[in-house]
C-alpha cells in the first residue's frame, strides 16, 4: 500500500492558486496597491524633494530630475498627483531661477556672498 498526496498547481488547468478557497474568486481577493503605483508614489515624492532642494543648491541637475521624475510619476498614474505636479512646478521653477542666475552674473554659479 503507497500513501500519495494530491498536489495543487494553480495555472491553466482550472485549479485553485495554493492559499484560496476552492470557488473564491480572484475578483474577491484581498489587493494591495501595486508595485507600479507604489513606484510611480515614489517618484512623486522624489520629485517634490528633487524640486525643493534645486531651488537652494545645484539646480541646474536637481530641477531637470524633479521634471522627468514628475513625468514619469503622472504618466504611471500616481496617487499622489498633487504632489507629483508640484515636483514639476518646482522643477520648471529651478531652471527659471538658474536663468535668471546665468543673466545676471554671466556664469552657472551661486555666490551667497556679496
Amino acid at each position: 500500500m503507497t500513501l500519495t498526496t494530491p498536489i495543487r498547481r494553480s495555472g491553466a488547468d482550472g485549479a485553485t492558486p495554493a492559499g484560496t478557497a476552492p470557488g473564491a474568486d480572484a475578483a474577491t481577493a484581498p489587493k494591495g496597491p501595486s508595485r507600479s503605483t507604489r513606484d510611480a508614489d515614489g517618484l512623486a515624492v522624489a520629485s517634490f524633494v528633487l524640486g525643493l532642494v534645486g531651488l537652494l543648491v545645484m539646480n541646474i541637475l536637481l530641477g531637470p530630475a524633479a521634471i522627468v521624475m514628475a513625468v514619469l510619476a503622472l504618466v504611471r498614474s500616481t496617487s499622489r498627483r498633487g504632489r507629483a505636479l508640484l515636483g514639476l512646478a518646482l522643477g520648471i521653477a529651478d531652471l527659471v531661477v538658474l536663468a535668471f542666475l546665468v543673466v545676471g552674473n554671466g556664469v552657472v554659479a551661486w555666490n551667497f556672498g556679496g
